[in-house]
């Protein structure tokens, strides 16, 4: 019945005007199965179609970037700054790369060594901001006799940098950076960072500055735990809050993540309210044999809704987990918020839609708010490849994180592998996003050239809400664009009112074979790429239908893949 409903659903297409001449007319549902044979051209009006743009490095080299990081301007839309760990063997250097665009990334220029001095004792692990005055602010740790958290900042968009300014001698972790952009704050233009010192109780620590990292406050201890500390990202909230948390680990090798810790401050960072366990979680941590045994962990990353819409104020807490609901027994993304400052946090969501225990693979999770108020995830995903292999996937809510919509954003995929000589399995613990007024910039580590190096992929806000404007009749889903098609092609829709939303595709015999949507959506103009090469089985050339539902409204369109 499926089958002689989808050739019914085919015959009225093709009596679409200008549609008949292009299959000759005749003979067309006898070779249902072999329409490569009889494909032409149809024509679309609209050529130009905003669209994820193909994936791209930022600063191709044969220097080694991994954990990468990502921050836009407060003053300037058309400036990102992104560094990472950079890493080469012969001769033997590790330092932070230096990557900036002030074009809005129609061009990237920068430096695989960040320059400030001493040069030779540079130890990595960046932590990067752009403050209100549009100072690059860059702290990074520092290699004997040098330990410690050292800061560096550069007054030209990363054109030369300060001398380093100690913050800390002790051994620590890698720090987190944010600042305060909030004009109406007490504490504007303050920027702060956190991270873990490593000596008993291996406690969140804590610095700011107020001049743009030319001097630094006194390190204090937020936090006092019963189970050490590890990870750690800080936020700022719409009122100059300071947001910080972290996950509490066992004692003994390989530290699972057990808990996340949260802690606020009110007044710029001088006192702060602690909650060792503001929820529980069973973090990744340890490695994945599926990937050449790379190194992996469930550390949380926060961001907070600094918008004037329904949920500003709200504060969004993401980990890789599995073994506790809603996880599954593989990988999973997972989200916690709190609609309070913190003081409570509601159950735990889980981010990925495919289906639960289904042996796919997800982890890495960075989390951005943009300015629509949508909770942004990107994260490293398998289910479109071989499992020794990922992708990227960026996850979008617009209801808080009730609902999710999924895009693959990787338009090719890699195969992970540890970095030999740092350690067991290192291949990097972070991958980073932001967003600008047009723009979310996702960053990713990638090593399809044989070297890890930075990656991304712009997504305009139209590719990905699809957002133009409200008020159509009904429901519309119009013809795919190009079609036939190769490789790639994008399916338009219009949709009257909100609501939840699915955009499948199905073979000849009905069988459903790709899901692209799966969500809530505004009312509005969309469209979807469908990637016919990025699938897990390979389709053959022929006729593929596409279904729109809405509640209960189904609108069905058919598209031409040419082998």
């Amino acid at each position: 019945m499926e089958q002689k409903r989808l050739i019914l659903l085919l015959r009225d297409w093709l009596k679409t005007p200008g549609l008949a001449s292009c299959y000759l007319g005749i003979g067309f549902l006898f070779s249902l199965l072999s329409v490569t044979d009889l494909i032409a051209q149809t024509s679309n009006p609209e050529k130009t179609i905003l669209s994820f743009s193909d994936n791209y490095r930022i600063y191709p080299s044969q220097v080694t970037q991994t954990e990468v990081f990502i921050v836009n301007s407060p003053i300037d839309d058309d400036i990102l700054f992104s560094s990472c760990n950079t890493l080469n063997f012969i001769p033997f250097f590790v330092s932070e790369g230096i990557y900036t665009t002030t074009d809005g990334g129609a061009t990237w220029k920068g430096n695989d060594s960040c320059t400030g001095s001493p040069i030779e004792f540079h130890g990595g692990d960046p932590g990067i901001t752009i403050d209100k005055d549009g100072t690059f602010i860059l702290t990074r740790l520092g290699r004997s006799p040098f330990v410690g958290l050292y800061s560096h900042y550069s007054t030209d968009n990363s054109a030369s940098w300060s001398a380093q300014q100690v913050i800390s001698t002790d051994d620590l972790e890698r720090a987190s950076l944010a600042t305060d952009p909030i004009s109406t704050s007490s504490y504007f233009g303050r920027s702060y960072a956190c991270w873990v010192k490593f000596a008993q109780p291996f406690p969140m620590m804590f610095s700011s500055t107020v001049d743009g990292a030319q001097s630094w406050s006194s390190p204090i201890q937020v936090n006092n735990p019963t189970q050490r500390s590890a990870g750690g990202d800080i936020a700022v909230g719409p009122a100059g809050q300071v947001y910080a948390c972290w996950a509490g680990v066992t004692d003994v090798s390989p530290f699972k993540e057990i808990l996340v810790g949260f802690a606020s401050s009110a007044n710029g960072g001088e006192d702060w309210d602690v909650t060792e366990t503001a929820f529980a979680m069973n973090g990744i941590t340890g490695v994945l044999p599926n990937k050449d045994n790379i190194r992996v962990n469930g550390l949380p990353a926060i961001a907070v809704d600094t918008t004037q819409g329904l949920r500003k104020g709200w504060i969004y807490i993401v980990t890789g987990q599995k073994d506790l609901a809603p996880a599954g027994s593989d990988p999973d993304i997972i989200l916690n918020r709190s609609e309070d400052g913190g003081e409570t946090w509601a159950q735990a969501i889980r981010v990925n839609q495919d289906n639960l225990n289904n042996g796919k693979t997800q982890y890495f999770p960075a989390v951005h708010v943009d300015q629509f108020g949508a909770v942004n995830v990107l994260f490293y995903d398998d289910r479109h490849t071989a499992n020794d292999s990922t992708g990227v996937m960026l996850a979008r809510s617009l209801d808080g994180g009730d609902t999710w919509t999924e895009y693959l954003v990787s338009d090719h995929n890699s195969k992970p592998t540890p970095i030999g000589g740092l350690g067991q399995g290192y291949q990097g613990d972070n991958i980073d996003l932001t967003s600008t007024s047009t723009t979310i910039w996702p960053v990713w580590m990638d090593n399809s050239t044989g070297t890890y190096q930075i990656w991304t992929s712009p997504v305009t806000f139209e590719s990905i809400d699809g957002i133009y404007e409200a008020g159509a009749a009904s429901i519309t889903l119009e013809q795919n664009y190009p079609n036939p098609f190769k490789e790639t092609t994008w399916i338009r829709y219009q949709l009257s009112e909100s609501g939840f939303v699915s955009l499948k595709v199905y073979d000849v015999m009905g069988q459903e074979i790709a899901l692209l949507v799966n969500g809530y959506q505004i009312a509005g103009k969309y469209h979807v790429q469908f990637k016919a090469d990025n699938l897990l089985i390979n389709l053959k050339g022929g006729v593929y239908s596409y279904q729109l539902i809405q509640d209960g409204e189904v609108k069905t369109g058919f598209m031409i893949l040419s082998r």
